[in-house]
């Protein structure tokens, strides 16, 4: 029998009126869209060298032999090609039945369901929520430094695995520390949104948005990865400063609190030296968080060319101990991982087992995103607009300064980020057309993923079709409108930086 909440909860609903489509739904949308123009598009080809990579100046008009029931197949297949699609290595179509390459991304989309499984095995655990608790009651009677620790945890785990959306598990946590050290409600939203948000931002090998992007780019996971770590470290030591600085101000005079104060924020009273320890971590926490830091240390490690950080040549020969992985053997090392992790905290079968179905089923969509996202790239393949599209801009950055192109790339990628919210989605879609741009204005791929990613971690800080930022000011109680005018100086701050890094990377590169 329907209670008097699920009629107000009702009434909510029917008030919100229109809400933002999820990117599984804006990847739909698109799919149908790219299908109606490539009616119209001219069709045409590069020639294209042995790496595949486009030859500037060699592009042609050639029909793509589709009839219209043979794009109607294309329309039915997408989502099919997406995943394991095969391109014929004669005349370059794209089709599950196929003998060639593998165009689809099936090996990411199994590395985005291992990684998830694994990370959902790991939070099981309660090893990290214990250590982060851990730290953060440790940190509780030095404010400042609590602040720093916290932020620089956070955006460690973004930089290397996408931590975001695990985040918001921390306010009920971390808002009443906040306000008991004398601090508001809005220094405990930017430790949590702007510490892993900056993370995310920089990443360095964070599978969703670096493998992703990479992958999409045909370039490998440690390319680049100098320039990112550069621009981790000064980013992220720029926003700390940033909440720092805020937060002593508003302990000094509260009056100038951006977020207010909430009916017993200011009764909090101050951090007892026992107040509500959390348990400490047993030897198995501290084994399992060893073991997770020596699983993203040794990912690190396999994707990076190292001959090619070294010697700084770009076609160096790998070094013999170089493993040079990719996303096939990143995904079997977190299914052997999570194995690992699972042993070691005593799960059991069962309980392992449905923890990790849980993990798969829960990172489902974003992988799902980026099948979506290549099929529309397959339906551009297979009627040959995509080096049309290729060719309309190529006169655009033919002799276009190496450090104006990425920051146009920075720039031109930042409404994309607010239509498509999903980083793996955004990277799939975006990169078959950027990367071979990058050929063109004589850049690096991987300063093109570089200047891709930091606009969908700079959109990502702040847009409202994010359930990171919406979700944490509704724990924080903070007003949006509020939360935006304590980040826009920080946003416009980090705009200036990011261009700064991408600017110079395309320069030394």
């Amino acid at each position: 029998m329907p209670t008097e909440a699920d009629s107000e909860s009702r009434e909510a609903e029917q008030q919100r009126g229109f809400t933002f489509p999820s990117a599984l739904t804006v990847l739909a949308i698109v799919t149908l869209l790219v299908w109606v123009v490539a009616f119209f598009v001219p069709s045409g080809s590069y020639e294209r060298g042995a790496d595949g990579a486009p030859r500037q100046g060699t592009y042609r008009r050639e029909p793509s032999g589709l009839g219209v029931l043979d794009r109607f197949d294309e329309l039915f297949l997408s989502p099919v090609n997406g995943l394991y699609g095969v391109q014929d290595s004669r005349t370059g179509r794209v089709g599950p039945d196929l003998t060639g390459e593998l165009y689809g991304a099936a090996g990411v989309f199994f590395f985005v369901l291992a990684i998830g499984a694994f990370i959902t095995v790991v939070f099981s655990t309660g090893a990290m929520d214990r250590g982060i608790g851990r730290l953060a009651h440790r940190l509780r009677d030095r404010g400042a430094l609590l602040i720093v620790g916290i932020m620089l945890v956070f955006s460690l785990l973004g930089t290397v695995e996408g931590f975001a959306e695990e985040t918001l598990g921390f306010y009920g946590l971390l808002v009443p520390l906040m306000l008991a050290l004398g601090y508001d409600r809005m220094v405990a939203t930017g430790t949590i949104i702007l510490g892993a948000g900056v993370g995310v931002l920089c990443s360095t090998v964070n599978p969703f948005a670096t493998g992703v992007a990479s992958s999409a780019a045909d370039i490998s996971l440690g390319d680049g990865i100098a320039l990112r770590a550069l621009m981790w470290l000064v980013l992220t030591a720029v926003t700390i400063g940033y909440v720092v600085r805020y937060a002593r101000r508003v302990r000094d005079r509260p009056e100038r609190s951006l977020s207010g104060y909430r009916p017993g924020d200011r009764e909090a009273g101050t951090v007892r030296s026992d107040a509500d320890e959390p348990p400490p971590l047993t030897g198995r926490h501290k084994l399992i968080l060893l073991t997770v830091a020596l699983v993203f240390a040794f990912m690190i490690f396999s994707v990076i060319p190292w001959a090619s950080a070294f010697t700084g040549e770009a076609d160096a020969t790998p070094y013999d101990w170089e493993l040079g992985w990719s996303f096939p053997r990143l995904a079997a090392l977190f299914i052997c991982a999570a194995i690992v992790v699972g042993l070691l905290a005593r799960m059991g079968e069962q309980r392992f087992t449905s923890t990790f179905v849980r993990g798969v089923g829960e990172f489902a969509s974003p992988a799902l995103v980026i099948v979506l996202a290549r099929g529309v790239t397959a339906i551009m393949n297979n009627a040959k607009i995509t080096d049309t599209l290729l060719h309309s801009i190529e006169g655009a950055v033919s002799g276009v300064p190496s450090a104006l192109f990425t920051v146009m790339i920075f720039v031109v990628n930042l409404p994309l980020a607010f239509l498509i919210p999903s980083t793996s989605g955004h990277a799939t879609l975006a990169m078959p057309i950027l990367a071979p741009l990058a050929d063109f204005a004589g850049v690096s791929r991987a300063v093109v993923v570089t200047a891709w990613q930091a606009a969908s971690g700079w959109m990502n800080l702040w847009v409202p079709t994010t359930a990171v930022v919406m979700g944490g000011i509704s724990l924080a109680k903070v007003g949006y409108d509020r939360y935006l005018r304590f980040t826009v100086p920080l946003l416009g701050l980090l705009a200036l930086l990011i261009t700064g890094f991408v600017a110079l990377g395309a320069v030394l590169t």
